[in-house]
């Protein structure tokens, strides 16, 4: 004898009623939702979620009211607006409304549907809180600012080490390694151009006794004393360099010799009149300078830079604090 498997009741209409009047508040619930259904010809509510009016801190309810009677007449307004735009259009309609109730912000996406019941044209409507979809997108901003901003303070302090490295600890000058490369940029800049610039040698003259008694503690004070009036002293064209020991560089960008000399004598007469004062003790320093220029003295880096020396070697002959320039040669091709 065979037994046949259990057969379920089948449903009907009514029972698909009653799941889905049971269901569907519950899943708009979940998904932070609620229902309405307004009369379109009186405007009031013909049904409404209870946790809608809750939301809206409405304590009456909605049911039996129309917009103007619940909301001040600038939201009451808007959302008339977007009734009518809804029942013009025949099809759902999404749209959002942001409005102030009872001092709280309310931020609101709506979906809107009309339809034809018993002769009347109903509007039905899911509404849902955009509210904390805005605070998250809020806080993902903010946290993108912020590893943005955190991206830029380490590019930052990566170019600032990166900077420092090139840089001599004592003057704060770039190191001779990297004004050689600015010199050798200029000169590839000059012969394509025809423009000229002048290269200078500067060299503290030997120290008085009272800065050889303070040692290296002394020799320091004056490279940064001299650092200083370099880096105050040139354009941001120019480039001025820690050549080593106590020669410095400078790369005077589109200047001729006669100008050069002009500014370095200004210099020479700052530099000995700066005072340096360390522990207590004040103290003084020249400079011997030599000054040559590209091309009226030379047309390559090399010859350049023997000339720049030569006429450094000249200010030193002349006793030191002196500015001397190197020979212009007018036999140069």
């Amino acid at each position: 004898m065979s037994t046949r498997p259990h057969e379920p009741t089948p449903w009907t209409a009514a029972d698909a009623d009653v799941a889905a009047t049971r269901l569907l508040p519950a899943w708009l619930s979940a998904q932070g939702a609620w229902a309405t259904v307004k009369d379109l010809e009186t405007g009031r509510y013909l049904a409404a979620d209870a946790g809608l009016a809750k939301q809206l801190g409405l304590t009456d309810g909605m049911v039996g009211a129309a917009d103007a009677e619940l909301f001040d007449a600038s939201v009451a307004a808007a959302l008339r607006a977007a009734d009518q735009a809804a029942a013009a259009q025949g099809a759902a309609m999404r749209g959002e409304h942001h409005f102030e109730l009872a001092g709280r912000r309310h931020d609101l996406q709506v979906l809107r549907l009309t339809y034809v019941h018993q002769e009347r044209t109903l509007l039905a409507a899911i509404w849902r809180d955009a509210g904390p979809d805005r605070a998250q997108a809020q806080q993902l901003r903010a946290a993108l600012e912020q590893i943005e901003q955190l991206q830029r303070d380490h590019d930052r302090l990566r170019r600032e080490m990166a900077d420092q490295a090139l840089r001599d600890p004592a003057s704060g000058l770039h190191r001779r390694p990297h004004f050689e490369e600015q010199l050798r940029r200029e000169v590839d800049l000059s012969q394509r151009e025809q423009r000229e610039f002048s290269l200078v040698f500067l060299e503290m003259d030997p120290p008085s006794p009272k800065v050889a008694a303070l040692g290296d503690a002394g020799e320091r004070a004056l490279l940064e004393a001299m650092g200083r009036l370099l880096r105050g002293g040139t354009r941001a064209m120019d480039a001025a360099g820690h050549w080593g020991d106590r020669r410095f560089a400078v790369l005077l960008s589109g200047v001729g010799l006669a100008t050069a000399h002009s500014r370095m004598e200004g210099l020479r007469r700052k530099c000995a009149a700066q005072l340096v004062v360390h522990d207590g003790q004040e103290f003084g320093f020249t400079v011997s300078v030599g000054v040559a220029s590209f091309p009226h003295t030379a047309h390559a880096q090399e010859t350049l830079l023997e000339a720049c020396e030569g006429a450094l070697a000249e200010a030193g002959r002349r006793g030191g604090n002196a500015v001397a320039l190197a020979a212009i040669r007018f036999d140069a091709a």
